[in-house]
């Protein structure tokens, strides 16, 4: 690959984070009389959490926030370590941060997302930690924000030079809007179709390594 700098999504392509994010979810929706299992909730992984619960269960803005306060009361202090590496990553970015300068760049907001890096100490391994700034209306709530947020932060001028690693079609879509290639894995939440603008499709975080590896 002739791109030095990599930025990874974190949830769905570092870690499997859905039993905490899951869990804050389904107590959340029980305020509004919604009982579902953690399973059918993974779909909260990934994109913004106003997109999934207002375009998802129909939840107003102000029921929203509601929900929203209910979740973090959970996930701050529970949710956020309910999580685990996928096999193979932390080999794998421990031999890409020899030749690349690697990033994360993840809807979810950066003091969690700093948390979580730290807590399985791959810290050493990136350059620099990108989220989100909130979950409604701010600045870097989306992922084409965030992901613009990461390469003015660390000067990247030559959007060829950098790629967007990705699980989900928000991480291909903001990588097309801000003028980045991307790849989509197919290890994490998402799906085959979600990945038809994607540049590169993988199975497997060995997969991904060997993109990498000249």
């Amino acid at each position: 690959m002739k791109q030095k700098h990599i930025l990874f999504d974190l949830d769905g392509t570092i870690v499997r984070s859905d039993p905490g994010i899951t869990r804050g979810v389904q107590k959340s929706l029980e305020q509004f009389g919604i009982y579902e299992e953690p399973e059918n909730l993974k779909k909260f992984v990934g994109p913004p959490l106003v997109e999934s619960y207002t375009k998802l269960y129909g939840l107003s803005l102000l029921q929203y926030e509601k929900a929203l306060e209910i979740f973090h009361e959970y996930y701050r202090s529970t949710g956020i370590f309910e999580c685990e590496l996928y096999e193979g990553i932390e080999e794998m970015l421990k031999v890409l941060s020899v030749e690349y300068r690697l990033y994360i760049a993840t809807s979810k907001p950066e003091k969690e997302a700093r948390r979580v890096i730290e807590h399985f100490g791959l810290d050493k391994y990136f350059t620099f930690i990108g989220g989100s700034d909130g979950d409604f209306n701010t600045k870097r709530s989306t992922k084409a924000a965030v992901i613009e947020y990461v390469l003015k932060s660390n000067n990247i001028e030559d959007k060829t030079a950098a790629i967007m690693v990705g699980d989900k079609v928000h991480d291909i879509v903001g990588a097309n809007t801000v003028g980045l290639k991307s790849i989509g894995i197919l290890y994490g939440y998402g799906s085959m179709e979600e990945f038809d603008k994607a540049n590169y499709i993988v199975r497997t975080v060995d997969d991904l390594r060997e993109m990498f590896i000249c």
